[in-house]
């Protein structure tokens, strides 16, 4: 077996991935089963916490595919997501831990682009559970795509998807621009000279499908193409970060990070934002602690997102703890021993 820990960097312990695929996609099954994702069709997949990370089989015709998005249950079962424009915009599954994938979806608008599909993370009272998932894409016939999901039911059209302003998106950086809290129950984050705004979908907001989404504003840079809301996550019910900046300008550090108390409905501006643009945000239980990265380094909070401080200055795209990831194949893993309040 080779040795995945090779070198360290800040505060992750690098691992050996095998491959030099730039990667987007993560998720941390339970810390030792983890999957990840990333250009020409690139799937891998752990078992045993990085110390091995395998190549998985390339989806039938995925060849040249950008799978931006992954998400898991366990060692065997698995969903991969492309993003691109039209049909380049794929879901593929596999049950077998990944020697086989089966086509599950495919955009059929050409017009359309898929930014985030994801799933529960945790239970929130009776709003749903793990097996609810949403997929979003950029808007179509001016209102985002969205798609919503119960795993072993299928997927189905969203008929009170948000609306859209002109010039407005969802970034596909770390396939965290949406949340979900239950079934048709989810925030999603947008950027673009329209953007950013927070939007919850109107199940959340008002108990009321018949309702329109709920639109609160971010403090987060604005104004182009490249800026606003690239990420978000939420802790429990109430609390929640949402970060991005402008992806052009990772140095800049004005209007990188948000708090919410509320849910989602009222947002703040961090009063010591992290230091660069940020395109993934994550909770991580272990060491009681939001960890925020970029393609400038990551940054630690413990107290909600209000102030944050330096981890490293690596190159990173996004998080799904104790994980990072990042270009030509980088795979990181935190150490916590130095990380407790």
């Amino acid at each position: 077996m080779l040795a995945a820990i090779s070198r360290a960097h800040g505060q992750w312990d690098v691992q050996e991935s095998h491959t030099t695929a730039g990667l987007r996609g993560i998720h941390s099954v339970d810390g030792l089963i983890a999957w990840a994702s990333g250009t020409d069709g690139t799937v891998l997949r752990t078992e045993d916490g990085g110390s091995r990370w395998q190549r998985c089989a390339i989806p039938p015709g995925a060849e040249k595919l950008d799978f931006r998005g992954i998400w898991a249950w366990d060692a065997n079962t698995a969903i991969v997501m492309s993003s691109g424009s039209g049909d380049q915009s794929r879901l593929y599954k596999t049950t077998d831990g990944c020697s086989h994938w089966t086509e599950e979806r495919r955009n059929s608008e050409k017009e359309g682009f898929w930014d985030a599909f994801t799933f529960q993370t945790q239970e929130f009272g009776m709003l749903g559970d793990k097996k609810t998932g949403v997929l979003i894409g950029d808007p179509v016939n001016g209102r985002f795509y969205t798609e919503v999901m119960v795993l072993g039911y299928g997927w189905f059209i969203d008929d009170s998807s948000c609306v859209s302003r002109a010039n407005e998106s969802a970034f596909a950086a770390s396939n965290s621009s949406a949340f979900v809290f239950g079934s048709r129950r989810y925030i999603v984050v947008t950027g673009g000279k329209g953007g950013p705004r927070a939007l919850l979908s109107p199940l959340l907001a008002y108990r009321d499908s018949t309702k329109g989404c709920l639109e609160a504003s971010l403090p987060l840079a604005s104004g182009n193409d490249s800026s606003g809301a690239f990420s978000l996550a939420f802790r429990d019910l109430k609390h929640g970060i949402a970060v991005g900046g402008d992806s052009t300008k990772p140095i800049e550090t004005l209007g990188t990070a948000a708090w919410t108390a509320d849910g989602g409905r009222h947002w703040a501006a961090s009063s010591k934002p992290p230091h660069g643009y940020r395109s993934s945000v994550d909770w991580y239980p272990d060491v009681k602690a939001w960890i925020a990265a970029g393609t400038n380094g990551a940054d630690i909070s413990h107290d909600d997102g209000k102030t944050w401080k330096p981890l490293d200055d690596g190159d990173w795209n996004a998080l799904s703890l104790p994980y990072v990831v990042g270009p030509s194949g980088r795979i990181g893993k935190l150490r916590t021993d130095s990380l407790k309040p």
